[in-house]
């Protein structure tokens, strides 16, 4: 008998967010889009233990990718989802690989994944 039993299956959420939702984060001052999703965290155990312990998320919920925005620069972001809400400002992201991923439908606003970016 093995010293450390198998837990059984881990339950996975769903995903409250879709690819080419428009997020912002709720503690820090950027938004930008999901372009990719990890069903719980696939980041390395570096990059979890550099977040301070009083904010650091739980491992077993949905991380999401995302082309990130602040008011200096663009960038790409891995975030919990406890750390995301809905952007409804409406205002347009600028961030430079958005084309090369989405099709903008600028008269709804929302944004779809490229035929051929997906992987």
């Amino acid at each position: 008998m093995s010293p450390h039993p198998d837990p059984g299956p881990v339950a996975i959420r769903r995903a409250k967010f879709n690819i080419g939702a428009v997020v912002r984060h709720r503690i820090y001052p950027f938004r930008g889009i999901i372009f990719d999703v990890d069903p719980v965290f696939s980041n390395t155990e570096e990059w979890w233990l550099a977040i301070p312990e009083e904010v650091r998320p739980s491992k077993d919920q949905p991380f999401y990718h995302l082309l990130a925005e602040n008011q200096e620069t663009e960038y790409v972001a891995y975030v919990s989802e406890q750390n995301l809400v809905p952007d409804t400002s409406g205002e347009a992201l600028r961030h430079a690989r958005i084309p090369e991923l989405f099709v903008h439908d600028a008269a709804t606003g929302t944004y779809r994944m490229r035929g051929d970016g997906a992987n």
